[in-house]
């Protein structure tokens, strides 16, 4: 196995690359899994998520509730579902902050056409990926 020198092993680095990533980087690493029903529909395991989505959580607190994505904070690491909110102590609804990793996408917001490309392109990549591992 080859190692890159451009790439580091040191938990330091990549935590403090990881924590200052510009906005084009934090897209990529906020992206979601995607449910068993849409990875065999698009042939993808993930992709990074966006306002129009609709996610199931799956981890923490709120695990059980479901809904569809009205905010994507890329500075804040965070997303806010309509379903998933609850009540503070003067009878208002807030909205709970998400991170993309404790959610499931159910279902795509396919209104753009680049989404369909994103979709294409990675499922194009994985079939090379699996091309080479049987070679």
């Amino acid at each position: 196995m080859t190692l890159s020198i451009d790439v580091s092993s040191s938990r330091r680095k990549n935590r403090k690359r990881h924590f200052t990533a510009p906005s084009h980087i934090r897209r990529k690493i906020m992206s979601c899994p995607l449910s068993k029903e849409l990875r065999t529909q698009h042939g993808i395991r993930s992709i990074p998520v966006r306002r129009g989505d609709h996610v199931k959580v799956v981890r923490g607190f709120y695990k059980t509730k479901a809904g569809r994505v009205k905010h994507v904070s890329r500075q804040r690491w965070s997303i806010w579902a309509k379903g998933v909110a609850h009540e503070i102590y003067n009878g208002k609804t807030v909205g709970i902050a998400l991170h993309p990793s404790n959610c499931v996408i159910t279902k795509l917001n396919m209104k753009n056409k680049d989404r369909q490309e994103i979709i294409d392109r990675k499922k194009s990549g994985s079939k090379a990926q699996a091309d080479d591992r049987v070679d």
